[in-house]
């Protein structure tokens, strides 16, 4: 009898303890709001430049993330505007400076 309350009390602790977890995984993931018009597009290009003129290399969307301080969104808005004048390139997946 002691043993089959120690299994469930085991096993409630455990449920709990995965509870937890998603709980704690669930209210860390921070949605931004992505506001799309020329001016932060605008904005969001000079951060993109500015990233890679600093790396000096070929980098991809997450490293540009990165090293910008801003999320992969953001990266692909301002990388549309570099695109459209012509200031960056694909180089093997990778962006580049052009």
């Amino acid at each position: 009898m002691a043993e089959k309350k120690a299994t469930k009390a085991a096993a409630t602790t455990k449920k709990a303890a995965t509870e937890k977890k998603e709980t704690v995984k669930k209210t860390t993931t921070k949605k931004v709001a992505l506001v799309v018009n020329a001016e932060n597009a605008g904005f969001k290009a000079g951060d993109v430049y500015n990233a890679l003129a600093a790396g000096n290399t070929a980098m991809t969307v997450a490293e540009i993330a990165k090293a910008a301080g801003i999320s992969n969104e953001e990266v692909i808005l301002g990388a549309g505007w570099l695109l459209k004048e012509g200031k960056i390139k694909d180089a093997e997946g990778k962006i580049v400076l052009a």
